[in-house]
């Protein structure tokens, strides 16, 4: 039970990736393509199904996503989604995984006004790697690593 990757992206850009450990949907696979994917996932599936997107589960892997609408900086731009995605291990609890989400969402929401979030690059979102390993907690490591760090 563990997450294996996490990120934060505004459509189709990619605004923070943290990689715990390697996962078999593709290690290598851009972070730039994995957020056009996403977006294009959720636009299909609010299209299609007038739903939002929230688990994508696969043979091994869980795709688990927390979004926010955004409003637009000018009146020129639509709508802009702000993902939250995690990759976890297939038992993982997809509920506290999306709690954890949801909260690393608000935290990133009060730190980041929408103009920085709109116009910054990733390196200026950094600092809030930190903040999200935090909430996390032991959620991101494998049970044999937590137990390596009991003893």
């Amino acid at each position: 039970m563990a997450i294996l990757e996490l990120g934060i992206n505004l459509g189709i850009q990619n605004i923070i990736t943290r990689k715990y450990y390697d996962s078999d949907m593709g290690s290598a696979l851009d972070p730039e393509l994995r957020a056009g994917f996403l977006t294009a996932l959720e636009n299909f599936t609010t299209e299609v199904f007038g739903d939002d997107l929230h688990v994508v589960s696969l043979a091994s892997l869980k795709l688990v996503c927390n979004i926010k609408k955004l409003k637009p900086i000018d009146e020129k731009e639509g709508e802009n989604l702000l993902v939250c995605y995690a990759i976890v291990e297939k038992e993982t609890e997809t509920d506290i995984v999306k709690k954890h989400l949801n909260e690393i969402l608000e935290h990133f929401l009060n730190r980041y006004s929408i103009h920085d979030i709109h116009h910054k690059k990733e390196k200026f979102f950094k600092k809030f790697e930190s903040r999200i390993d935090s909430i996390l907690g032991d959620l991101r490591l494998k049970v044999e690593d937590r137990f390596r760090s009991i003893f």
